[in-house]
């Protein structure tokens, strides 16, 4: 008997989505359960990181440094955010690395009869798979789950360039409440 692999959240809810409200087409035809040839779309798991998640993740942005230990710890703490963490990812079960990912974080607002608040974060796709629809397929999952969870709305920040594909997947600047502001800490 085989033993499962503890996941970040339960994958029916990934499962059960119903695309058929998605309004974007895809040329091939893709999604949830047949994302592409030996793909695979699935929770974050606790052995992600030896299948190269933080890798990915680097192609985005600097990660900093990681280690195994501080990677099970942190997915652990996630794990323990019941309904706040549902990261995605796309794993080539050929090579078994993870090829794509992206996370929805759900806030619980006071505001709107206390509401949850859906934000897509950290969607990247490996340089190798790039062009293949994924990118898109991973930002309408986390979209879907974000209704299928009730969420009053969700949102993203992105890059100036970025825009047009989101804008494609429906997202938009909303006039007089599109200030994105910072302050980083380093």
């Amino acid at each position: 008997m085989t033993k499962e692999i503890e996941e970040l959240y339960d994958r029916s809810l990934i499962e059960t989505l119903d695309f058929s409200s998605v309004q974007s087409s895809y040329n091939p035809k893709i999604n949830i359960e047949n994302p592409g040839n030996d793909l695979k779309i699935r929770p974050l798991r606790i052995n992600d990181y030896e299948a190269g998640y933080m890798q990915l993740l680097s192609q985005l942005t600097e990660v900093g440094e990681y280690d195994k230990e501080k990677f099970i710890e942190t997915f652990k703490l996630m794990k323990q955010h019941k309904g706040m963490y549902y990261i995605i990812v796309i794993e080539d079960v050929a090579s078994g690395q993870v090829i794509g990912s992206g996370t929805l974080f759900i806030e619980q607002k006071f505001i709107h009869n206390c509401a949850l608040r859906g934000r897509l974060e950290d969607i990247v796709v490996s340089n190798e798979y790039r062009g293949k629809q994924l990118g898109k397929l991973i930002v309408h999952t986390l979209t879907l789950l974000s209704k299928h969870l009730n969420c009053y709305k969700v949102t993203l920040d992105c890059k100036d360039s970025n825009r047009p594909f989101y804008e494609g997947l429906g997202y938009k600047k909303e006039e007089s409440n599109s200030n994105f502001m910072q302050i980083r800490f380093h």
